[in-house]
């Protein structure tokens, strides 16, 4: 199974704010503009606390988190994968995360 990511091709087009999905989208023009550098605190993901409930990636304003198929105790999972050039920091998927997986560590510059 190949890694999941956002497919930059294809356009989306709502009819109604109704047919919205129900979670944070990104609506096209962030997979242009590389985004990271903006960012001054950078999450990262505790893998050993992480229970991949994909909350950070629904709740991430940006598609910046992409979804990779794993094994875990013999169940498949998807693992969320921080893509760093174009995370801007916001810290939205640390503040969402049920466990509190993701903390945020300061960039350096």
């Amino acid at each position: 199974m190949k890694p999941w990511k956002p497919d930059i091709d294809r356009k989306m087009v709502f009819k109604s704010v109704r047919e919205y999905p129900p979670m944070a989208v990104s609506l096209y023009t962030m997979m242009f503009n590389k985004t990271g550098t903006w960012r001054t605190v950078r999450p990262v993901i505790n893998y050993e606390k992480c229970v991949y409930c994909l909350m950070c990636w629904k709740f991430c304003p940006e598609p910046a988190i992409y979804l990779e198929p794993i094994e875990v105790k013999g169940k498949e999972r998807m693992k969320p994968i921080i893509d760093y050039d174009y995370c801007k920091g916001c810290m939205i998927c640390a503040e969402e995360c049920p466990v509190k997986a993701i903390e945020g560590v300061e960039e350096e510059r």
